[in-house]
């Protein structure tokens, strides 16, 4: 059975990404969802003055042994300020300090979703264009815009939007197969 790791990129008690993530996760059949909240992982503010003094904290380890434990990964990133969030980026910072292709080239679907009208977009850019660096597949990608208004308990309420999700999460499946 293949593991995914499942990951909203906010720290958001109510990460409506996390939510999505999880969500878009359930969908993958014959695998075991492994949701990792940035919460979990308190890590101070990176700088390489304090890696010299105090070493990588144990927090990023686990973090790292999370992504060699899957198979593929379905991430979804908060925006702020058209950015991922501090706690997703000081967490990556962290992590690639132990292996600078931290993601190793694992399948990802990668998503960004917001209340407003764009979804994530500008995040969802950035990260697609940085993500090979840091040893990130990225199979497919996908926002969700308006999520209060498109998204419920039941899933994804806007019969377009949720088409759309299917088709990309068709393209992931494919490729965790592989």
């Amino acid at each position: 059975m293949k593991i995914l790791l499942t990951l909203g990129g906010s720290n958001s008690l109510k990460s409506i990404n996390k939510q999505l993530a999880v969500y878009a996760a359930s969908l993958v059949e014959n695998t075991q969802m492994v949701v990792a909240d940035l919460n979990d992982f308190n890590l101070p503010v990176y700088s390489v003055d304090l890696q010299e003094e105090k070493g990588i904290p144990d927090n990023a380890f686990r973090f790292d042994n999370l992504i060699k434990e899957a198979d593929g990964i379905v991430l979804s990133l908060a925006e702020n300020n058209g950015l991922p969030t501090v706690a997703y980026k000081n967490l990556l910072d962290w992590v690639s300090r132990i292996n600078k292709k931290l993601w190793r080239n694992k399948p990802m679907l990668l998503m960004a979703t917001s209340p407003g009208e764009r979804g994530g977009e500008n995040v969802l850019e950035i990260m697609k264009k940085l993500m090979p660096f840091h040893g990130g597949k990225v199979v497919a990608d996908y926002t969700l815009p308006l999520f209060f208004e498109n998204f419920s308990d039941e899933g994804i309420k806007d019969p377009q939007k949720k088409q759309e999700l299917e088709q990309k999460l068709k393209i992931f499946k494919n490729e965790l197969g592989k």
